[in-house]
């Protein structure tokens, strides 16, 4: 059977599809999809192929589309994605995972959790996540007070790790009913001194689980990057070697735990993008211990955008394909690990996430 590879891809104007063989060389592009709605994040159930994406915004409402047939046909629901009665409404939807039975999670904004066990036709809010403690404290990021991050434990389908920002990392152990904030060692530079390591408030930009199934996490921070051994319960500073410590995305290798690729810019007040306009992918083959910057193919000079939180993959194929979108529309491709790049589209919408997926037909 032949191998196909699909980059999913999120915009402000709807969902697009790249296609392409298992060698990688030429892509063909569709969409949009999704009615052109604001799409936050498309990601795809590897088992049975069906395409996700969430997306809406105050004037669209919230909602999920689904597409059994790779992008030929979609339907949405919103059913049940609403918070009780005197709560702030949800806003739209920013995040999806699939769990290994074909549970689907959705992370909103206002912050939230909902789950769905019918393919996306409805919808539970597990409010667990909205009845810790800290709650009433956790403030917005620049982008709103947002659960952007989501990650499911492949071995554990009851243990999952959420990024919020402005209010750092939880994790929960039962499924979702109980959640614990898991931040210790992760600093809030924008807090009074003496104040910077609090037991929530930090601004995670992006959280990833390597593979490997040894509670690795690596977490993107406002302020600095981070390794977790322990599931999240302490976070090591990776960040030297690194041109800054601020960033949006990470991407792990789909087989190397101690593998990741990084996308720093040149930081939170200088214009938040691509250090003196040079396009690089930073990748660590040790775990954060030492980092090399991979440029080839990328614009060197004049290069001024961002690459968002969740607009950064990596395929599963050998060598691993890596892929991100920037703000400015271009989405890049490396079929070699991030050796060499190519822009397979030039003209998209802002990209908000990148997704991969690659289907045996």
């Amino acid at each position: 059977m032949a191998q196909q590879v699909f980059v999913l891809v999120g915009t402000r104007k709807g969902a697009f599809l790249a296609e392409s063989d298992a060698a990688r060389r030429s892509w063909q592009l569709r969409g949009p999809f999704c009615e052109t709605w604001p799409t936050n994040h498309v990601v795809a159930d590897p088992l049975s192929g069906t395409l996700y994406a969430g997306g809406g915004n105050e004037w669209f409402g919230p909602a999920v589309w689904k597409s059994t047939d790779f992008g030929a046909s979609w339907t949405h629901s919103s059913q049940g994605l609403a918070y009780e009665a005197g709560q702030d409404p949800v806003k739209s939807v920013w995040s999806l995972a699939v769990a290994g039975d074909g549970t689907l999670y959705a992370g909103v904004e206002p912050a939230g959790l909902f789950r769905s066990t019918d393919g996306g036709v409805s919808w539970t809010h597990l409010d667990g996540l909205q009845k810790h403690p800290t709650r009433p404290e956790w403030h917005p990021g620049g982008a709103g007070l947002i659960l952007h991050s989501l990650v499911l434990d492949p071995a554990d389908p009851k243990k999952i790790w959420v990024g919020i920002s402005a209010a750092g990392v939880f994790a929960s152990e039962d499924g979702g009913l109980t959640w614990e904030t898991r931040n210790r060692g992760t600093r809030a530079d924008f807090m009074p001194e003496g104040q910077n390591y609090p037991e929530f408030g930090q601004c995670v930009h992006c959280l990833v689980m390597a593979p490997g199934g040894r509670g690795r996490l690596y977490q993107q921070n406002h302020c600095g990057m981070y390794r977790s051994d322990d599931g999240g319960r302490s976070w090591e500073s990776i960040e030297k070697g690194l041109p800054s410590s601020f960033g949006f995305p990470a991407a792990v290798h789909p087989r190397d735990p101690d593998g990741l690729y990084l996308i720093p810019l040149n930081g939170d007040i200088k214009g938040r993008f691509m250090p003196e306009g040079n396009a690089a992918v930073w990748r660590t083959g040790d775990a954060g211990v030492s980092w090399r910057a991979q440029r080839s193919g990328l614009p060197q000079g004049g290069a001024y955008f961002n690459v968002l939180r969740q607009a950064m993959a990596t395929d599963t194929l050998e060598p691993a394909g890596v892929y991100f979108g920037s703000n400015a529309g271009g989405l890049y491709a490396s079929a070699d690990e991030g050796e060499s790049w190519d822009c397979i589209a030039p003209y998209l919408p802002t990209i908000t996430s990148v997704e991969t997926l690659v289907w045996e037909r």
